[in-house]
């Protein structure tokens, strides 16, 4: 069966590009005779993370769009970037890479949740997280702020958000999503074009000597299609994952207390209501933020 991928990013030249890319690279005949089938259509649309108003536009023009939505990857995000602050008035990296993706997600939920059975959600984590906290008293790190601690907490906030998810999903009796964290490896990307402002002048060429360990794009992908197809995955939930396989997270992000702490700030951070339970804040999303 063939797929509608959408690519929700802030670049739409870059994403046009890549998409273009993808169209002039079809499958070789090998690939064609192993998945039968039409090919799939890829498309763009306009997100910027870091701006709450942008989120909200683009979940109401895929909402409007798509009949369903069977599968949510959120992987776009900051490394250790320069202190800096969201037109929303937010730390950059904790907006970027969690507040939008959590915004963005529970406003798709209800679509997600009428494409049910076999609906997945991704948050694309990273190894940082083992070494984070979250810092309740001090989100925006206003009071001392560097990269480093920046991004770890970001990351953190991805595996709790991804676990207390599941949590309130099975608590309000919602079947048929799963939810996944995970670590996709060290990957060369653009991930790391900050390095040189946050850590020091050279950084970035500094780490080509880890090149030999440094994961293609193409590598770097896989755990990412593992929690989107894998048959066993669609029975796991909540857990977070490296190389391929489930994986033990730091013990902090084991916290219940923490994760749904996070929850309720962010929810609160980003404009939604508190509601008893899951249901009824997707009852609110569906019937009174949506239409608005």
């Amino acid at each position: 069966m063939s797929a509608r991928v959408i690519l929700a990013c802030r670049n739409l030249e870059k994403a046009n590009q890549a998409a273009e890319d993808v169209r002039n690279n079809p499958p070789s005949r090998a690939e064609l005779e192993q998945f039968k089938g039409e090919p799939g259509e890829l498309v763009v649309c306009k997100l910027n993370l870091a701006s709450l108003a942008s989120v909200r536009e683009c979940a109401k023009k895929l909402n409007a769009s798509e009949p369903q939505i069977h599968l949510l990857i959120n992987n776009a995000g900051l490394m250790m970037c320069p202190k800096e602050k969201t037109e929303d008035g937010y730390e950059l990296q904790l907006q970027s890479n969690h507040l939008g993706h959590f915004l963005l997600t529970l406003l798709l939920l209800p679509k997600i949740r009428s494409s049910a059975p076999g609906a997945r959600i991704i948050n694309v984590s990273s190894m940082a997280h083992i070494s984070g906290s979250m810092h309740f008293d001090d989100l925006n790190l206003e009071k001392s702020y560097t990269p480093l601690v920046a991004y770890q907490q970001s990351k953190l906030a991805n595996v709790l958000f991804t676990a207390e998810l599941a949590r309130k999903l099975k608590d309000s009796g919602i079947e048929g999503i799963t939810t996944y964290s995970l670590h996709p490896g060290v990957i060369s990307t653009e991930l790391g074009r900050h390095l040189d402002k946050s850590m020091f002048p050279g950084a970035r060429l500094f780490f080509t000597v880890f090149k030999p360990f440094i994961k293609t794009p193409e590598l770097g992908a896989q755990t990412s299609i593992h929690c989107a197809v894998d048959e066993t995955a669609a029975h796991e939930t909540g857990l977070y994952y490296k190389e391929c396989r489930v994986s033990s997270p730091a013990s902090q992000a084991n916290s219940k207390e923490d994760a749904e702490r996070l929850w309720s700030e962010s929810l609160k951070l980003v404009g939604l209501p508190q509601k008893e339970n899951l249901a009824e804040l997707l009852e609110a999303i569906s019937s009174e933020i949506l239409p608005s």
